[in-house]
This record gives structure tokens, sequence and C-alpha cells, in this order.
């Protein structure tokens, strides 16, 4: 007997006995007074076996029919078997429409050795942080560099922007590696379809801070994406461990697993395919994990700006002083003014070279665009020799220095070290084994 079967026949002894009233034992099992009345004739005529549910042994009536469960079982291991309980599932209820429990499921996959046991979660030693109250107050930014695509196209990294308050994923791109224009241009996309965000947080990749080793003038630095975010209003936070933004870390799980299945599923084996196709598994993905905000209202607050000019903010802006004939030179580019009317203003003027991979560069002066030309500058550059030449060099270097002089020349002479005397002077000599530093009078 289970201690529920010791509980119901103790109560019931007492109902028997005269010592307790049937509505007081009804409310005391937790059954109705009809149910009472039956289980005290049952102890009347049968016993404490007479208590005992005459369902024991036999199978449950709402058990999956074992047909159905060897068809779910087939399907799971031809199609979905690197695939977890709660994610087969919803497969099979989406494309084969058998509708199973998640227990249902693991359970069978765990018989069918589709299914290993997971250890428990470990001891948190990091406290949970509170939700931000409104969508738009918090968005949580990573890049997950992984093999999104098994094998059908190179590794790559999936940048991705969730928010903070509802989970809800908000942005999402394939690109070949984190990079600040890569950032920049999901910023971009998210900015147009969602508004201005109240605050960005992300790790501290050098991307969003600078990293220096001394640190003394890294206060005063600013990298290109957060001066693009002061610009824009937003503020820029860096967490101090991958768990402060557990976030956008457990979703970054999540993504490597599910996102690769579907993506192998749909067929899709390159990155502008899933780029494409990203808006969809969003829809899909937020639907399934997305939650309530604790407030109703939007913190996005509306871009009013128009599309070119923000283009101009998320872009690279690289400070330059024009010369005196209105040049400037920027990775082996000679970037010429053309002045209409204020050409000697423009001299020695500082000047920004805005660059940005999908539009023109520009030339920024006092907030003006300035009409350029642009010309590739020649670049000088030694000939490479290889080390067997190297050796020959050193020798026709080492025969046109002064032959050496004789003992007895002035130049050999001692000087003295006394005040108001030239001390003596360090040179290189070359030889061609090594360097030698020696001091000469």
């Amino acid at each position: 007997m289970t201690a529920k079967d010791v509980l119901r026949s103790q109560v019931m002894a007492q109902v028997v006995e005269g010592k307790l009233d049937q509505a007081s034992a009804a409310a005391r099992l937790g059954i109705s007074v009809r149910q009472v009345k039956r289980l005290k004739r049952r102890l009347q005529d049968e016993g404490a076996e007479g208590l005992l549910s005459k369902k024991r042994g036999r199978p449950s009536n709402r058990r999956t029919p074992p047909d159905v469960l060897a068809k779910a079982i087939a399907l799971i291991g031809a199609h979905y078997a690197d695939f977890g309980p709660t994610l087969a599932c919803e497969k099979l209820d989406e494309l084969h429409e058998i509708k199973l429990s998640v227990e249902t499921v693991r359970q069978a996959m765990l018989r069918a050795g589709l299914w290993k046991a997971r250890r428990g979660a470990g001891i948190r030693t990091h406290a949970m942080r509170e939700r931000r109250a409104r969508r738009g107050e918090l968005i949580q930014i990573d890049g997950s560099p992984h093999d999104w695509f098994e094998g059908r196209a190179p590794r790559c990294s999936l940048l991705v922007f969730i928010d903070d308050a509802t989970s809800e994923l908000l942005a999402l791109r394939f690109v070949d590696a984190e990079t600040t224009f890569g950032y920049m241009g999901l910023l971009e996309q998210y900015i147009l379809e969602h508004g201005l965000p109240a605050a960005i947080y992300s790790d501290r990749h050098s991307i969003f801070q600078v990293n220096r080793g001394d640190r003394q003038d890294a206060s005063h630095a600013q990298t290109q994406f957060a001066r693009a975010l002061e610009q824009l209003g937003i503020e820029g936070i860096q967490a101090n461990s991958p768990q402060a933004k557990g976030r956008v870390e457990r979703a970054n799980q999540t993504l490597q697993d599910r996102l690769v299945k579907e993506m192998r599923l749909q067929g899709i084996s390159s990155q502008e395919a899933a780029n494409a196709w990203l808006p969809q598994f969003m829809r899909a993905l937020n639907r399934r994990f997305a939650v309530m905000p604790s407030l109703p209202t939007d913190a996005h607050v509306p871009y009013t700006g128009t599309h070119a000019a923000l283009r101009r903010i998320l872009s690279v802006h690289t400070p330059r002083r024009l010369s005196s004939n209105l040049s400037c030179q920027l990775e082996g580019l000679l970037y010429q003014i053309q002045p209409a009317d204020r050409g000697l203003a423009l001299r020695g003027a500082d000047v920004t070279i805005v660059t940005h991979p999908a539009s023109a560069t520009e030339v920024l002066w006092q907030g003006r665009v300035l009409p350029h030309t642009l010309s590739s500058k020649a670049v000088r550059q030694q000939v490479a020799v290889d080390g067997k030449d190297v050796n020959s060099k050193v020798d026709r270097a080492l025969s046109r220095r002064t032959p050496p002089q004789p003992i007895g020349h002035p130049w050999k002479k001692k000087m003295s070290n006394a005040p108001g005397t030239t001390p003596p002077r360090a040179e290189f000599v070359q030889t061609k084994a090594h360097l030698l530093l020696v001091a000469t009078p």
C-alpha cells in the first residue's frame, strides 16, 4: 500500500467506528461524500483490500497506442535522431500530425537508445538579475561562431540581438566574422524596424570598448561602434562576465541546437539563403519562448532622421588634416578636395573621412560633405630578398666602410674625460654576423 492508501484506510476506519463523520472524511481525503460512502461499504465487505484501486496493475485507458508510439520512434530514428525530446515532440506534431507529450517522447527515446538522461544542473553561483520592465529598455547583443551549416558551408558567426524584458529575438544575421561593420549593419536594420533602444548590453570585445595594455588613455578613447551609439543617444554597457549577459548566452545555446537542425530540414546551405529565411524562424521561435513584459509600454524611440543620415552615423569615421594643397591620405588612397569658394579656409582644416562598404566614401567638414576625387598613391617598397642574398648585401655594405686605421692614427688616441672635454660617443659597428656596440673616442 502506498502512503495515500494507508491514509485512506486510517480515515475510513475512523468513519466505520463512528469517530469521524463522512463530510469531515471527504474533506480530509479530498473526495466527495458519495465516494466516502462507497469506500465505507467496500471496507465493511472486503476489508482493507477493498480500498485499493481496481485499476491497479491494468494498462491505463489514456496510454498511447503501441502502433502510434512505434511510428513516432521510427520517425525520430530516421529524421530526428540527434534532436532533444522537446524539439522532436514539436516536429512530430508539426510535420507528421502525431500529438504526444514531451515526457512520453522522452521515455520512448530513452528506451530506444536515442536519448541519454542528462545530469542535473549544478549549483548556481551567479544571482539572477531581474528583467527590465519594458520592451526595448535593454538589448543584449553577442556573436556566436559555430559550424552553423554542418559542413555544407564555411564556418561563420551569428549576430544575435535579444530583448531583455521579453526574451524576444529582434535581429539575427549570419556574417563571416564579428566585425564593426557587421554589428553596425545589423543595428541599422534593427533601428529601421523597431526604433532606437534605450541601452545595448555587450561583452568587452574590442569592437565595443578600447582594450589596451597600459589603459592610460583607454578611458578617453572610443571605438567606432561606441561613437555611433553616443551619436544615436543609445547607452552602451559592457558586461564584466558572460554570466552577466546570460540571456543572450542561453539564446546562443538554443540557436546552436534548434537553428542548425531547422536549416538542415529546410535544406539551407548558404549565408544568403539563411539570412533571407531568418525572419520566419524568429517569428516561430518568439511565439514559442517569448514572455510578456512587466509593463505594456514600449521603450523604443522612433528614429526621425533619414536613412542616409543613419547610414552616415553607422560608418567608420577617420579624422584627417588637409594639407596646403587640400589633400589627405587614408589606406593608400589620396583624397583631393575640389573646393568651390572656401579653398583658403580649408588649408590645414580637420576633416572626417566616412567609409562604409555599402555606400560611397564621404569627406565631412563642419557637417558639410566636401566634393573630392580619389586616386591611388604609389607606395615605395624595397625589393624582397631571400636569406641567401642578405649576406652578400652585408658584405657589400662593409666593403664600402672606411678601412681600419693604424694604431698610431690620431683617431685612435685616447681622449681624457676631464671636465669640458667631449665624452666618448657610441656607434654601431655592423658585422656580417651580428651588431656590436663599441665605444670609440
